[in-house]
């Protein structure tokens, strides 16, 4: 038996920025060993059309659904059986139902080893969801599968999962639901030191969902001597014995969804704690003086803004000499209450906009209250394109206290800002997924 799982690409072109994805090497771990498992990051590679494969693992998101779909209907005319999981499928299940055999919905752990002795005997339902807490104390990796793959240059670790927070437009907490796990921290550091690598990325989308957990693992860190980076939520400024730790653990970078400026966005976001008790920017100098290079990210199309909105958020941003920004419209998600709101609302443009073959990357997806579509995509494609200019990158440069902190800091700045300006520019007006049409198939057609 032949298992290919797949990272399935959101475009045709190359992604320098890609890391490793976790999900693929926790199933490859718990892959019966008789098992011959190949796998395939689209991102970095191509995707062969395998005739020796018996059963495909697409991990899908909502920006990738139209590519796996494609893969999916490619590899059912071989006759293998697809599966897909991810926070698309969870959310969407009767869709991707019908474009493979079945799907996974929730935390795979568990769940995965069922479906594939399934498989083996002939009996795969179409739906397997998780209904128990998956134990993070049990997380087992295989990342000899990403040998070669030439991914982003740090240690990808998860710690937790779940977020504390609800916000509008985000599908985390209806994915996770209100349970928030972390691993042994005793766990996590033995991982690092097998890595042996200087750089870690923790994956979490929220760190700091516990704060005495947080600091526990931070105080672990100090003796490792690594550098490390996380997302985290912009509140625990307010912290300073954790300044303090992320200092000395060795915590150089930092993306932080500041998604508007706007007091009244915020609050429509249900992101209005982030400054409930001091202003952004005394939290940004709080972070800066420990060190932390900050990767802003905002998003546009809240009822508050306007036109102006664009050039006051890059002013922000590069203002405070922030590492690197990403500045989108908003994306209403399936999962998150926002798609919810403006479908009911009559203002999306696009009832699955994942789909449509008229959609570019970088588009409006809805109409927003204070411009109108066409505004908000040539407002988000300024706003890039401005933060990335040569001007900008060399005055964001400087700040002694972040990314000229020393020669290594200013030497990765400085790359990175050129690959997120490549891909920026890269990404704007591609179709998602290519050009094969969208007809669910049947195995064997």
């Amino acid at each position: 038996m032949k298992i290919a799982f797949v990272v399935p690409n959101m475009f045709k072109t190359r992604a320098f920025d890609a890391i490793e994805p976790l999900v693929f090497a926790i199933l490859a771990a718990r892959t019966p060993d008789d098992v011959e498992v190949v796998f395939w990051d689209e991102r970095r590679e191509d995707v062969p059309l395998d005739p020796t494969v018996d059963l495909v693992a697409l991990t899908v998101e909502t920006h990738t659904a139209r590519r796996a779909y494609q893969i999916a209907r490619q590899y059912r005319a071989l006759g293998a059986a697809v599966v897909m999981g991810g926070h698309h499928p969870t959310f969407m299940a009767d869709e991707a139902l019908s474009h493979c055999d079945a799907i996974v919905r929730g935390d795979a752990e568990g769940v995965w080893e069922e479906l594939v002795a399934d498989f083996r005997a002939g009996r795969m339902r179409s739906v397997y969801t998780q209904t128990e807490t998956a134990d993070l104390a049990d997380l087992r990796l295989d990342r000899s599968i990403f040998k070669g793959k030439g991914y982003a240059p740090a240690t990808v670790i998860q710690y937790g999962r779940g977020c504390k927070f609800n916000c509008e437009f985000c599908s985390i907490r209806a994915f996770y639901g209100s349970c928030l796990r972390q691993r042994p921290v005793a766990d996590v550091v033995d991982e690092i030191e097998r890595m042996n690598h200087r750089h870690v990325f923790f994956i979490d989308d929220n760190i700091f969902v516990d704060t005495d957990k947080a600091k526990e693992l931070f105080r672990a860190l100090i003796p490792l001597n690594v550098t490390w980076s996380c997302q985290m939520s912009i509140d625990i400024a307010q912290d300073r014995e954790l300044m303090k730790l992320l200092e000395k653990s060795g915590c150089a970078g930092a993306l932080i969804g500041f998604e508007s400026l706007n007091p009244e966005n915020l609050k429509q976001m249900r992101k209005g704690w982030g400054v409930k008790r001091q202003d952004y920017e005394t939290s940004i100098r709080i972070l800066q003086d420990a060190g932390v290079m900050i990767y802003g990210s905002f998003v546009f199309g809240y009822d508050a803004d306007t036109p102006d909105s664009f050039a006051e958020t890059v002013d922000f941003a590069v203002r405070n000499r922030f590492f690197l920004g990403n500045f989108a419209g908003l994306m209403p998600t399936p999962g998150a209450k926002l798609y919810d709101r403006l479908r009911d609302e009559g203002r999306l443009l696009h009832e699955r906009w994942w789909l449509d073959p008229d959609f570019r990357y970088g588009n409006a997806t809805f109409v927003p209250r204070g411009m109108t579509p066409r505004q908000l995509t040539d407002g988000c494609h300024w706003a890039r394109t401005q933060f990335y200019t040569a001007g900008s990158i060399f005055h964001r440069l400087w700040d002694r206290d972040t990314n000229i902190r020393n020669l290594h800091r200013a030497g990765y700045y400085l790359a990175a800002n050129l690959v997120f300006r490549r891909e920026a520019q890269a990404k704007h007006g591609q179709i998602l997924g290519g050009d094969m049409a969208l007809v669910p198939a049947e195995a064997g057609d």
